[in-house]
């Protein structure tokens, strides 16, 4: 059996399965990003909650895992050359796994590299102004008079998912035919822009028909079904 107690992770969270892939995170858009990769693959894992409620993030114990303090992580005990690997950053997590199982990434060297552009498409852009939409439109933001700020990112919001909505004319995923962790990477922050976040018509969501179109296939995928609520929270 593996020992992953030299992690200090394990010591705030106690692998029950240490031969498990051990997941950290919360149903965050980033976090279900990696939940719904590792029910799409079956990948044998131990999901362990990270509350932000009790700045587990800041814990000693995360931080060791990753110095900055962000969800998810992972530690898997099988790692390259049968070694454990510990890992940060959703985009590096969704990656990784994708060369470990040979799935959900095209499976030409042009291809590989197509899906690590449009990821990084996800990770720059998407994510980092989806989340400011959130930040300004429902949580503090909501107190400026000035509107400006929101404004800016609204507008750049309504514009990434144009690009979105463009690349997905005539193909079924961002990919084309092929389901991949591209999807994976986009629409978790999509469903949170215009569920969540309550900013659907803040960006003009009802004319982005195609993006509409393929969050509601993503959405009913069983395997995202299961990722979008791990880990349990409380």
């Amino acid at each position: 059996m593996t020992d992953l107690s030299i992690f200090p992770v394990t010591r705030k969270w106690p692998a029950q399965h240490p031969d498990r892939l051990q997941l950290y995170s919360l149903p965050t858009p980033n976090g279900i990003k990696v939940a719904v990769m590792l029910e799409e693959t079956g990948l044998p894992y131990e999901p362990h909650l990270v509350s932000f409620d009790s700045n587990d993030q800041l814990s000693p114990e995360f931080l060791s895992l990753n110095p900055n303090n962000k969800i998810p992580a992972i530690l898997d005990p099988d790692g390259p050359d049968g070694r454990p690997l510990a890992l940060f950053e959703s985009g590096a997590i969704l990656l990784y796994l994708a060369e470990k199982t040979g799935r959900f990434m095209l499976p030409t060297a042009g291809g590989r590299y197509e899906t690590i552009q449009w990821l990084m498409f996800q990770m720059g852009g998407v994510g980092p102004m989806f989340g400011q939409v959130g930040f300004f439109h429902k949580f503090a933001g909501r107190q400026y008079e000035d509107k400006r700020p929101r404004d800016r990112y609204v507008a750049e919001a309504r514009r990434l998912l144009g690009v979105i909505d463009k690349r997905l004319e005539g193909r079924t995923w961002m990919m084309g035919d092929t389901y991949t962790i591209v999807d994976m990477a986009i629409f978790p922050w999509v469903r949170t822009l215009l569920g969540f976040y309550e900013a659907a018509e803040l960006v003009g969501a009802q004319s982005f028909t195609h993006v509409n179109r393929v969050l509601e296939a993503f959405l009913s995928r069983p395997a995202v079904a299961r990722g979008l609520d791990i880990p349990k929270r409380g």
